[in-house]
């Protein structure tokens, strides 16, 4: 078109060789071939040059030595080798590769849970602890083998497993970073034969993508029907999906088949998603299943109960509504039914006229206009883009009633002058003088 420019935007060499060693230090130092050699290698050596490199997160032979002479290192047992997700550091992406590692509580009861309903090969998406958990459980000769194979983006897990026990794959793309070989492996592993039933078990970063992880989610359940010669497009292959409660809606409208249980995940270096705490600060992470609910056995011992009517274990606090014929409850607390709303709600959320909807009680109310107007200062004149006060801060339009009859509650001013830092002197002058107040 004429009179179009074209603006031609250069990087310079230092941001290309920033970008180039970032990408270098994302990829594995060695195969998955060679990792397998240096671990065959590693299990042969005497027990005193079995050292692992905090710094590198690698293990590394006695000849290697003094490329991590200045670095940290631990010495190595056999209960480290087996047990890898306890040595290796977690990663911390939180939108990309966040590593939130089960509990022993609940990767036991997934392990339970899957035997029990008579699965024999276990794809662990993302779930090393469970892994480590169905290999420790073969190691015990009381069970029937089960088999698993680990698809991960943490490439540093190939140095503990064999190519047929771990793929360096990242679920959001669908994407195997050793390329048909890997592929090849989880074909071999998806096909069935005699009462080796196949199920899938992802526990994926909170903060992904429904609809990518979906549709990998996806394309596996293609190859395993594939693998099982079935032409019935609606035979989906059975799986889990680890998920807060909150993306529900998503998942449902990716996925329809799954439903929720009322399980609760805990994890072991999550500061809030743990076992044994009430009200809003349990764990908000679920299992989305198309398994039957009905199959699927919650402990009795954690509270859990079955409803005859819902067909399926629910949480202690989860009762039954019989305005609404079914458990409602997402997040673990006993839900309320509101009957203007004609549905059970949360129980810190109460009814609002002007809304005509349950809401917290001090949610911004437009008197009923609903998403009209700006959210961010209140005014109905203007959209949230042509606020002139996007920069301040957001404002609440609820007001609370100050204390003693009709006195108006102080205005609050939109932003406040940032108050300057005292010095380090200043501080300890207002700390002494305090002592003596």
């Amino acid at each position: 078109m004429a009179g179009r420019r074209h603006v031609v935007l250069t990087v310079s060499e230092a941001r290309l060789l920033a970008r180039e060693a970032d990408n270098q230090s994302k990829r594995p130092p060695f195969t998955q071939q060679e990792y397998c050699q240096r671990f065959q290698q590693f299990v042969s050596l005497p027990l005193h040059e079995k050292k692992f490199c905090e710094d590198c997160q690698i293990l590394f032979m006695p000849v290697e030595r003094g490329a991590h002479c200045t670095h940290r290192s631990t010495a190595i047992t056999a209960t480290h080798l087996r047990r890898p997700s306890m040595l290796l550091r977690p990663l911390d992406n939180k939108k990309s590769n966040a590593q939130y590692l089960f509990t022993d509580r609940s990767a036991q009861f997934l392990l339970d849970t899957l035997a029990r309903l008579g699965y024999r090969k276990v794809l662990c998406i993302g779930t090393p602890r469970l892994h480590e958990l169905i290999k420790l459980r073969n190691l015990e000769e009381k069970h029937k083998p089960m088999k698993s194979l680990l698809l991960d983006i943490d490439f540093r897990y190939a140095q503990f497993f064999s190519q047929d026990e771990f793929c360096h794959y990242n679920m959001f793309n669908h994407h195997f970073f050793d390329g048909e070989a890997s592929v090849a492996v989880l074909n071999s592993f998806l096909s069935e034969s005699g009462e080796e039933k196949v199920l899938m078990v992802a526990d994926p970063p909170f903060g992904g993508l429904v609809k990518p992880l979906a549709r990998s989610f996806s394309l596996i359940s293609q190859m395993w029907r594939k693998m099982q010669g079935s032409d019935n497009i609606n035979l989906e292959m059975p799986m889990m999906w680890i998920f807060p409660y909150f993306f529900e809606p998503r998942i449902l409208e990716c996925l329809p088949l799954l439903s929720m249980l009322d399980y609760q995940v805990d994890y072991d270096n999550h500061p809030l998603y743990k076992h044994g705490k009430t009200g809003r600060k349990q764990s908000p992470v679920r299992l989305f299943t198309n398994i039957p609910p009905k199959d699927v056995v919650l402990p009795k011992e954690e509270g859990y109960r079955f409803c005859p009517t819902c067909g399926r274990y629910v949480s202690a606090l989860n009762k039954h509504c019989a305005k609404c014929n079914r458990c409602p409850s997402k997040d673990g607390r006993e839900w309320k039914h509101c009957s203007a709303c004609e549905k059970c709600v949360k129980p810190s959320w109460k009814h609002c006229q002007s809304c005509a909807r349950c809401a917290l009680p001090d949610h911004p109310c437009v008197n009923g206009r609903g998403t009209e107007g700006c959210f961010h200062c209140g005014s109905l004149k203007h959209k949230h883009k042509a606020c002139s006060l996007k920069g301040a801060r957001k404002i609440n339009t609820y007001r609370p009633k100050a204390k003693g009859g009709d006195r108006k509650a102080p205005h609050h001013p939109l932003s406040k002058p940032k108050a300057k830092k005292k010095s380090g002197a200043a501080h300890r002058a207002k700390k002494s003088a305090a002592q003596f107040m």
